[in-house]
């Protein structure tokens, strides 16, 4: 299995409705978002996915997030009222892999709150 990827960090901010401060209220986490593309055999260029193209739709997409509100932009997209690290994982995969357009690849996510602790998001891409 062939695999290329990229990361970009972005904060953010959420809330976990019922849980004690300081979840419980609205902060922030140094998000670090980490991609990574899979598949048997590599493309007529010999790539995986043109990392260019990677790069570019994570930068885009952490331009749009930083230092906003997950519960603002990702909770109506997704139908619930608190976003956590494996539904963020979820919807950065959708956004991505719209982005990337490669067809039978799979788009691993993992979307880490802080140094070792992360929610993550895999599938083949449409």
């Amino acid at each position: 299995m062939y695999e290329a990827g990229t990361e970009r960090g972005v904060r953010a901010f959420h809330t976990m409705p019922d849980m004690p401060p300081p979840e419980g209220e609205k902060h922030s986490h140094d998000y670090r978002l980490a991609l990574v593309v899979s598949r048997e055999q590599l493309d007529e260029k010999g790539m995986v996915v043109d990392l260019d193209v990677l790069v570019g739709a994570l930068e885009d997409l952490t331009k749009q997030l930083q230092d906003n509100d997950l519960d603002e932009i990702v909770a109506p997209e997704i139908g619930k009222e608190a976003v956590t690290v494996e539904d963020f994982a979820h919807w950065v995969h959708g956004r991505i892999g719209a982005a990337i357009g490669t067809p039978g690849a799979t788009l691993s996510v993992r979307v880490y709150e802080n140094a070792t602790e992360f929610g993550g998001y895999s599938g083949v891409l449409a």
